[in-house]
């Protein structure tokens, strides 16, 4: 007698080979049998016409704080995800000292757009030490698997304070970068899966200056580095400063790339960076390919990664607008949605809206904005569905435009910008390239500008069901045992006798992405974007149903990951 059987499906078991057909049989929190299995179980799932894989996962997440008050990790659990590691880009909430709480959480939202107010309220700030956060978040309830890297803002404002944001890398003296390293020792040996810096200057704290780490000397990286070399594990994942700067030798590029070579090649520990397209330097992300392949040829390892669609600003009358800087469109943010749209259909404060964005300068081209939704979306920038392309259309301006859709669409009408990744075939160049990982969907952060949480599913809809750029088996290994690889997050990621019982039975004909919507569901009720997602069947997360049809099945048999285990 089997805990659960998933009998019928195509087994895609996350290695790359070939989906064949096969039973799945489950007890307790692993695979026992892949193949023919007889006898009977406590539940049968019938996988006929589905494909099973490994529950997918996701190494670039801020769900720190969210999994505190939505342990059933929302949009997440939508997508197939069973395990994700937080901590990412530098911002963590430990170590921190009592007196620092209320900076750290601060610190959050300016990088990372997650409130506050909602931090500081909901999570229990039972901690000092990394250890003692990971042991807080382990009594945590939670639907996924979850596991840390340890920050460098946190690790450096703790030793240093309010010197850690100064310019001068010679500010951080060698007691510093001990007691720095002091901090990281302890937290790899309570089993944070590695360390996470940034260096992008898009990444301040709320008075306008770039966060701890920013500057930090070589030196300094390289002796953080050296503490995960002692352990034998760890990722050193980087925020990195990578743009062009207006140079076309790449200055900076090189100077990013030279330590992170150094890093690794020094701990013998895998360094990982965002690489995107950026509108104001096209090409450059192919710079950093060379780069980075040369480097791993001097014996580095390093692997950018990437996400799988356009990072886009999203706009709509519910949240953001592309006019917010005026003053009557500045006022609706308050509002209900209901409040808004009444406003919108009244003439008077019609004719003040656009008579405001008329007189201002256009802050966002419309032809840069393009329509997402609230029906089925597609992200590939697409000239025809931009908003001057609607409006041209209608014979009205841009901003009448955006007015009467959100009308027309009881306030649902959705635009994107696109502000990276903003060209397709630079997307598939980079996954295409061997040194890049699936990353960077940025679940829990940002929660009111983008929602790409849901990369999973656009990625198995747009670029394998419908372009056939690579096979199910490729991008299922690609969310899978690809990225639990690189994390050394050992026995998932894979459908295999011995592994734990993370996985997904999915309808993939059926497979599709609705648009994001505003909801209005975090502690003090601010809201948030969340994108669902239809033909997931079946989530299971150790061993038990977790998702069913899109519905949390009210089981949080999710686990506190660590890299020690």
């Amino acid at each position: 007698m089997h805990d659960l059987i998933i009998r019928n499906g195509v087994v895609i078991d996350g290695t790359g080979r070939a989906g064949f057909r096969a039973d799945v049989a489950i007890d307790g929190d692993r695979i026992t049998a892949v193949g023919r299995v007889d006898g009977p179980a406590t539940r049968t799932i019938d996988a006929e016409g589905r494909i099973v894989t490994p529950g997918f996962v996701d190494i670039h997440t801020h769900l720190d704080a969210a999994i505190a008050w939505d342990p059933a990790a929302t949009s997440s659990c939508w997508h197939g995800v069973t395990s994700a590691i937080m901590g990412n880009c530098g911002v963590t909430f430990a170590p921190v000292r009592p007196t620092d709480i209320d900076y750290l959480a601060k610190m959050m939202e300016s990088v990372e757009d997650i409130p506050a107010n909602s931090i500081l309220s909901s999570l229990p700030w039972d901690w000092r030490t990394y250890g003692e956060y990971l042991n807080s978040y382990e009594k945590l309830p939670k639907g996924l698997n979850i596991g840390g890297l340890v920050g460098h803002c946190a690790v450096r404002y703790y030793v240093m304070g309010p010197r850690s944001l100064d310019e001068d890398p010679a500010i951080a003296t060698t007691e510093d970068i001990a007691a720095m390293c002091d901090l990281v020792d302890e937290a790899m040996a309570a089993g944070a899966f590695g360390f996470s810096t940034s260096r992008t200057p898009e990444h301040r704290v709320p008075d306008g200056r770039k966060v701890p780490g920013t500057y930090a000397g070589a030196d300094e990286l390289c002796a953080i580095a050296d503490v995960l070399a002692l352990h034998g594990r760890g990722v050193f994942e980087a925020a990195a400063d990578v743009v062009r700067d207006g140079d076309p030798t790449y200055p900076v590029a090189h100077r990013e790339m030279q330590w992170m070579e150094e890093v690794s090649r020094r701990s013998g520990r895998p360094v990982t960076f965002g690489l995107v397209q950026e509108r104001d330097d096209p090409n450059g992300f192919r710079k950093l390919l060379e780069l980075t392949a040369q480097a791993n040829q001097r014996g580095a390892h390093i692997r950018p990664q990437s996400t799988a669609r356009p990072v886009g600003i999203l706009f709509g009358i519910a949240n953001r607008t592309p006019y917010d800087k005026c003053p009557s469109w500045r006022h609706l943010r308050n509002l209900k949605v209901t409040e808004k749209l009444a406003l919108l259909r009244d003439p008077d404060y019609r004719a003040r809206l656009i008579a405001e964005v008329d007189a201002a300068p256009a802050r966002l081209q419309a032809a840069d904005a393009f329509y997402l939704g609230p029906d089925h979306v597609r992200y590939q920038p697409d000239p025809e569905q931009s908003l001057e392309a609607h409006a041209r259309r209608r014979n009205q301006k841009p901003v009448e435009t955006f007015i009467d859709t959100a009308l027309e669409t009881d306030g649902a009408a959705l635009w994107t910008y696109p502000f990276v990744n903003h060209q397709t075939p630079a997307i598939v160049e980079m996954l295409q390239d061997p040194n890049v990982v699936m990353g960077l969907a940025d679940a829990g952060a940002h929660v009111g500008q983008i929602m790409d949480t849901s990369q999973p599913t656009y990625f198995l809809t747009y670029w394998v069901r419908e372009q056939q750029r690579w096979t199910l088996e490729e991008a299922i290994r690609m969310m899978t045992s690809e990225t639990a690889t690189l994390f050394g997050i050992t026995d998932r990621g894979v459908l295999a006798p011995g592994a734990f019982a993370d996985l997904n039975v999915i309808n993939f004909e059926q497979l599709s992405l609705p648009a994001p919507e505003f909801v209005y569901d975090l502690p003090g009720g601010a809201g948030r974007y969340i994108q669902k997602s239809d033909g997931f069947d079946y989530t299971v997360v150790n061993g038990e149903v977790f998702m069913d049809h899109g519905v949390h099945t009210g089981v949080l048999a999710g686990r506190l990951l660590r890299s020690t285990d």
